[in-house]
């Protein structure tokens, strides 16, 4: 895994999953990160060969429910992220799946509740001796790419101190969320401070924050000097943003995407969020194709143009 001059798929929950990261790396992205798993539910999980889909899915014991799936065709490109609070979870929970992924990253900036009262995501921002176990203990163990997540902290000074220990633990990059915890989406992200830190490291940083269409990915590297960028709702609201040949309507990739879901059998739940997502950037749920989304209860529900979607 190479991490210079890349275009990055960030990690979304119920989002990130197979149909998504293909539809991503069609239009253009070099790198898909899959959704968040949490190291208790991994650790719930056996490997299992899908014979008729041709994927390798983790699934639930005793309940077969789908936790992660993948295939060969993104082997390559695809990043597991995990969320987790202890050094030894995240190990043993890494070792199950790190020879079917391209790298392991562990999440350090989601500011959910959540995560926070687990002591996972950006609560672990807090605890630098506890960040410097969990990547070391990664590194040491893993013949894989290690990397994280961070967001900004209070400070500056603060996150660039953050950073160099990061990167003293031997990670193959590092990616920033130009917000910090209590910042909303609505706030503009602070690419003066991703700077900051790319000045003081020597390793790949990946910037996040504001990047909505294809020409954003180069003003963002350009105030920034980041190695590659990583996209998140621009990539949602219209995954073709990746392509340098330009976007296409959202219709046609909303189409792609059901597609993809269908033939991947995509999780339900997590199909119609990304839908729904897609819907309300650019239309909205009282529209017809909103309402038929809602009331699907099934993929097939979601593909009203068979002849497409059977092809």
């Amino acid at each position: 895994m190479e991490y210079e001059n890349k275009h990055v798929l960030a990690p979304m929950v119920r989002v990130g999953t197979l149909p998504f990261r293909l539809l991503a790396a069609e239009y253009g992205a070099d790198i898909t990160y899959g959704e968040e798993i949490i190291d208790h539910k991994m650790l719930k999980c056996e490997r299992k060969i899908n014979e008729s889909l041709g994927t390798t899915d983790f699934l639930e014991k005793g309940t077969a429910a789908l936790v992660f799936r993948t295939c060969a065709k993104e082997r390559s490109r695809v990043v597991f992220q995990l969320g987790t609070s202890d050094a030894v979870r995240a190990l043993t929970a890494a070792q199950m799946v790190f020879k079917d992924v391209a790298a392991i990253d562990i999440n350090m900036g989601c500011p959910k509740s959540f995560s926070i009262s687990g002591g996972m995501g950006a609560a672990l921002l807090s605890k630098p001796e506890l960040i410097h176990d969990i990547l070391t203990t990664l590194r040491r163990n893993l013949d894989t790419p290690v990397t994280c997540k961070i967001r900004l902290l209070k400070s500056p000074q603060d996150t660039v101190e953050l950073a160099r220990r990061i990167e003293k633990t031997g990670v193959s990059a590092l990616a920033v969320h130009g917000r910090k915890i209590a910042d909303r989406p609505r706030d503009p992200a602070k690419w003066d401070e991703i700077a900051d830190i790319v000045a003081a490291l020597s390793i790949p940083v990946i910037a996040n924050g504001d990047v909505f269409e294809y020409d954003d990915f180069q003003r963002i590297k350009s105030a920034t000097g980041a190695s590659s960028v990583m996209v998140a709702r621009g990539a949602l609201w219209n995954a073709s943003m990746f392509s340098a040949k330009g976007i296409l309507p959202w219709e046609d990739v909303r189409r792609e995407y059901v597609r993809k879901s269908v033939l991947w059998d995509n999780d339900l739940r997590s199909t119609k969020q990304t839908l729904k997502e897609m819907i309300m950037h650019y239309s909205c749920l009282e529209f017809p194709e909103g309402k038929a989304v809602t009331k699907s209860e099934t993929l097939a529900d979601l593909a009203p143009w068979r002849e497409y979607y059977d092809t």
